[in-house]
């Protein structure tokens, strides 16, 4: 067994490789040098993609069968042409064996049924009752996470800052809101549906009903599907954050809290991973083997992946460009020897 690391920044993509031990690793690259290395998947069939954008050439997609030769995607998912939206980047690339998605910016959700090679728009998000009131977060008008229910590939959740938490349960076809129970971050007054900025979303692997979300206004739990939501703040030291991820085969939780929307800096300047292995109900902080010393760097709402090994491994990039390894579901960690750019992604997996 082996273990890859994709790990995206503002100046490329490195590829880290170790072991099932994933205790030596080596640094490859960079790829797509000086390009925002965005988003980053493997298909079903074992083909990577990789999403890259730059100020000045635009969003691409690549895709690659070993990580050394890559092929630019020509059809890559594009608004039609004299559109009053600009694709500026890809947020997140989700794969499964029916479909791809690519949420973009500015927002959208975008599909594929070729492995990648062509995309189409979702009209019935894209072009949404509500779009003409959606407003931008921080970062941009961005659709960052994408869910689909493996028991009903119908169903779909999509997560769009600063707008909020949509779901389809027809295949894309019509979509809902569901922020029922969140605090709002900035109400709209004639559409009461938006104003909900959600970072991160997850869902649990066997019952895709119950959804995790890091918001901008706290950390929440739905057991229906996103109907409503509750919170799950319990051993948090902030309610604040932008990653949130899980373990697949244990069903763990992992985030980093920061402090509050105004300081967006690791609380304390303690560096710390919080792991929750209740469902959310008591989260505890990991920091044996991260930085002791003041550290105020962040981790970006992309920076933050766990592999599908046993035991679980967990992986962090700082927004300083450090990368932090756990090889044992959290419990120590150790720091790459390297000083990357600015991590933006970060994506890990088991090859045989």
């Amino acid at each position: 067994m082996r273990i890859v690391t994709i790990v995206g920044t503002e100046k490329g993509a490195f590829v880290c490789r170790s072991k099932g031990d994933r205790r030596d690793w080596t640094i490859e690259g960079p790829i797509f040098k000086g390009w925002r290395v965005t988003a980053t998947a493997r298909t079903p069939g074992g083909r990577y993609l990789v999403a890259t954008a730059s100020h000045v050439y635009g969003p691409a997609l690549h895709a690659s069968s070993d990580l050394e030769n890559w092929r630019q995607v020509e059809r890559r998912p594009a608004y039609a042409e004299g559109s009053d939206r600009k694709l500026n980047q890809i947020w997140t690339l989700h794969c499964t064996p029916e479909r791809h998605y690519a949420g973009v910016d500015v927002a959208g959700l975008f599909t594929s049924e070729d492995d990648g090679e062509s995309w189409t728009p979702v009209p019935g998000l894209n072009d949404h009752p509500t779009r003409n009131a959606w407003f931008p977060g921080a970062g941009g008008l961005c659709a960052h996470a994408v869910l689909v229910d493996p028991h009903r590939p119908e169903r779909i959740w999509c997560g769009i800052s600063a707008v909020g938490v949509w779901r389809s349960d027809d295949g894309g076809a019509s979509w809902q809101a569901k922020n029922r129970g969140v605090h709002c971050v900035m109400e709209d007054r004639d559409t009461a549906e938006i104003g909900y900025c959600v970072h991160g979303l997850v869902h649990d692997p066997d019952d895709a009903g119950i959804i995790y979300r890091q918001d901008h206004t706290g950390m929440y739990r739905s057991r229906d599907a996103g109907d409503t939501w509750e919170r799950i703040e319990n051993g948090l030291p902030s309610w604040f954050g932008f990653p949130v991820v899980i373990d697949r085969r244990t069903k763990t939780l992992y985030a980093f809290p920061m402090q509050s929307d105004e300081y967006r800096m690791p609380v304390g300047g303690r560096f710390a991973i919080y792991r929750s292995r209740d469902g959310g109900e008591s989260w505890e902080p990991l920091v044996h083997g991260l930085p002791r010393e003041p550290y105020y760097a962040g981790v970006l709402r992309g920076g933050l992946a766990v592999d599908e090994a046993d035991p679980t491994g967990v992986y962090a990039g700082s927004t300083s460009g450090d990368v932090f390894v756990s090889g044992d579901a959290g419990e120590t960690w150790q720091r790459l020897a390297v000083r990357l750019p600015r991590v933006l992604s970060v994506a890990a997996y088991v090859e045989d």
